[in-house]
This record gives C-alpha cells, structure tokens and sequence, in this order.
C-alpha cells in the first residue's frame, strides 16, 4: 500500500525548545530574549542586540565596551583569505563567496576547542568578519582594493564606509544599524534550523554558519528581498505598478515581500522598514522605490482577498529592498547583508544547540521518512537490460 504524505515544510512540528526568539505569528509579535523587537529597534544597537542574543542579557556598559573590542579585533581579514578572495571569477554570487570564506576563517579561529567559552570568542569572530568579507568582495569584483576597517566606527557604519568607500552620515548609519537588528535572528527559519542541524552532528561553530549561509541563499529565503528589488527596476514607473502584479496573479505566481510562513498579520519588522524607507527615501531622488513598494502591496492584497478570501500582509523583505537600494547596495548583495545580520543569530543558535541550559543528551536530528517508491526488485544484469 502507497502512502502519502503531504510535504508541509514541517510547518507545526516541534523541533525543540530555544530561549534565544520568540514568533507569535497570530499577533505579529517578535521577541529576542524577552525584548520586543519594536523596543529595541528603537533603543538598542546591533552590537549589544547581538551581545543579548549570544549571553541572554543585555550588558552594563563595561561589558558592551568589552564586546565592542572584541567585535572590532577580528574585523581585519586574514592576508590568505584576502587572496583567496582575488583569485576568485568577479561572476561569483556573493553568497557563494560568503558561504566559501568561512572554511578558511575556520583556519584562523581564535580559539581551539570545543568548550562555551571558545565557541563565544568564535562566534564573535564570525560576526565582525562576514561584513568585511562582503565588502572586501564587493570591492575585488569591481576590481578595487578592499578598504581597512575604521576602528572608531559601529559595525553597521564601518560596512557602509568598506562597501561605499566613504564614511556614512548619522542618519544612514542609524538605519543600517535598525536594519541589522531586524534580521539578526527569527527563531527556527530554514537557515537557523540547517545550522543547528549541523550544530547537532557536532560539526564546528563555521561549518554549521556556512550551512546557514547556504540555505539563506535560496530565492524563497534570503533571495527574497533582491527579488523585491528586481521586480521594482523591471517594472521601473508607479503606473505599471497593477499591470504587473495582475499579470503574476494570472501566472500563478507570487509576489516576492508579501505573505510568510508564520505570519497571519503584518511582519512587525515589516512595520518598522516602511517607516524607514519613507524617512530614507522622501527626500530621496528615487522616491519612485517607495511609491511602487507600497502600491505592489496594495493591489497584492486587493487582488489576493478577490481570489482566496482571505488577507495577506507585507513581510520582512519588502522594504528593505528599498531601504539597501537607496543605500547604495546592488540587489546581488542583498542576501550576503541580510547573512551578516543574522550570524549573530546563527551562532547564538549554534552555541544553544551545543550547549542547552539546563544541560541534556546530545541528540542528533534524524527525521524519519516514508518510503513511496518502488517495490523490491531483482537486479538485472545489465546484458539483458
């Protein structure tokens, strides 16, 4: 007899437990350790946000300072991946770059071993590295040399001033900040559950950051707001705005930056990145971003409750291809940016994976699944095939 499963994406099953995020999908509320996400886009940095998700608390001002130190001591890449970087083909995807880089960062570890403590100073490598590695490549493909590190600056500012070549105002720097903090984690996504997986067997802390790296690669994941991108510049004027989103509908396609997995309310990140993409953008030459943005959700919804009956709300990725845009990154670097964000959750992730609280039997993930092939045949030898 033929079973059938349904493929859900293991959409409802409980993996296991975690104290780092929390998603209530029915209400839109997003916490990382307790701490709405609201209340600390307003009021925390992506440094102390990442402090929180990695220790569990927020730090008094000496230990901020202290991580702040740490963060900005492995901001400079090594000289061997600084080479392997130029030896690469300038056609390289970025996130195959990124993904490939963190191999050899591995060789350049801090710390050997596997105790809390040594996977703590790894992971704080790992987050200041990724946004050097991103603008050093950005750098070397348009044949460039990769700009050093300002100690004086955050890290949000540092990676524009090593991406764009020049020093961010405030304001710009503030909301490259906000924007980190938003995607520095969102409980079991695909990307964090591919690196806990391979947290799990054991694997080091880069190894299991590269299989996130990996899955947030995908277009229905990471990929998403540079798809946002794309269909914004290849409809390129307000008015072409409802054609083309009724014409995804008749195709049977989606439109990238509305709807998610979790969500049946409006992504509160979502709520966040489209008040700063107007203050960004209105007084911007290419308000025009915004307008189609916010017109692409509109007709998105209308159209959407016409067919299905029922709503369907913007999410994470919607605005933040026009908030990156306006900022001077290319589409192609989208993911790689919203990769360097979420290390701090990827290796939070990683270190709870290896070391829960209170303390239980390693387990190794191993779903089952059921078999819908053939049945039991003899082999044949291949004269007689």
């Amino acid at each position: 007899m033929t079973l059938f499963v349904e493929d859900t994406g293991l959409r409802g099953v409980k993996a296991a437990t975690t104290k780092i995020s929390m998603v209530d999908g029915q209400n839109g509320i997003l916490l990382y350790r307790g701490y709405s996400i609201e209340e600390l886009a307003r009021k925390s940095t992506f440094e102390e946000t990442a402090y929180l998700l990695l220790y569990g608390y927020l730090p008094n001002k000496e230990q901020l300072e202290k991580f702040s130190d740490d963060v900005r001591e492995f901001r400079k890449l090594p000289d061997e991946l600084g080479e392997s970087l130029k030896s690469l083909s300038p056609a390289t995807d970025p996130m195959c770059v990124l993904q490939a880089s963190l191999p050899t960062l591995s060789a350049h570890s801090p710390m050997n071993g596997e105790t809390k403590d040594s996977n703590m100073k790894k992971a704080i490598h790992i987050i200041s590295s990724m946004p050097s590695i991103i603008a050093g490549w950005k750098r070397i493909q348009n044949g460039e040399e990769p700009l050093k590190p300002r100690e004086e600056l955050s890290t949000a500012a540092n990676f524009l001033y090593m991406f764009n070549g020049e020093v961010p105002d405030d304001n710009l720097a503030r909301f490259m900040d906000i924007a980190m903090i938003l995607h520095a984690d969102h409980t079991f996504n695909a990307s964090t559950f591919a690196a806990r997986v391979v947290a799990s067997t054991g694997a080091n802390m880069y190894a299991a950051v590269s299989a996130g790296v990996g899955a947030l690669s995908g277009p229905l994941h990471g990929g998403a707001n540079a798809q946002v991108m794309r269909n914004l510049i290849d409809m390129n004027d307000p008015d072409k705005v409802e054609e083309w989103v009724t014409k995804q509908f008749e195709r049977g396609k989606r439109v990238a930056g509305i709807g998610h997995a979790v969500y049946r309310t409006t992504d509160p990140r979502a709520t966040i990145l489209q008040e700063m993409a107007y203050d960004l953008l209105k007084d911007h030459p290419e308000f025009q971003w915004y307008e189609m943005t916010e017109k692409m959700a509109e007709v998105t919804q209308k159209l959407f409750y016409e067919k299905k009956g029922r709503a369907i709300y913007p999410n994470v990725d919607l605005y933040s291809a026009s908030i990156y845009h306006a900022m001077g990154i290319h589409h192609d670097f989208f993911p790689p940016v919203f990769a360097m964000a979420r290390a701090a959750g990827w290796t939070a992730h990683v270190i709870e994976e290896k070391f829960p609280n209170p303390p239980v039997k390693p387990v190794l993930y191993r779903p089952s699944s059921i078999y819908i092939g053939e049945e039991m045949r003899p082999y044949v030898d291949i004269s007689k095939r």
